[in-house]
C-alpha cells in the first residue's frame, strides 16, 4: 500500500470534496482517499492505493471534479 498527499486548489465545502473523492477513487488501485479541507486554500487530499499512482492520472481526476491538483 501507498499513501501520497496531494495539495488541492479551490475546494470550499462537502460537496467539493465528495466530487474530488468520487473521481479519485474510480481509479484503478485506489482504495481510500481522506481529504483535510481548507475552505478556498489548498486542501491535502491523502490517497491510499495498492501501488503509487500516475500524478497525469490524478491531475485528470481532480480536473474532472472541477478543481487543480496545485503545482508541486
Amino acid at each position: 500500500m501507498a499513501t501520497t498527499t496531494y495539495s488541492v486548489v479551490g475546494m470550499t465545502c462537502g460537496h467539493c470534496t465528495a466530487a474530488v473523492t468520487e473521481e479519485l477513487t474510480k481509479l484503478s488501485g485506489v482504495q481510500d482517499v481522506k481529504i483535510d479541507l481548507v475552505a478556498g486554500g489548498t486542501s491535502a487530499v491523502h490517497v491510499t492505493s495498492e501501488s503509487p499512482l500516475d500524478e497525469g492520472a490524478v491531475r485528470a481526476a481532480v480536473d474532472e471534479a472541477g478543481y487543480e491538483l496545485a503545482a508541486s
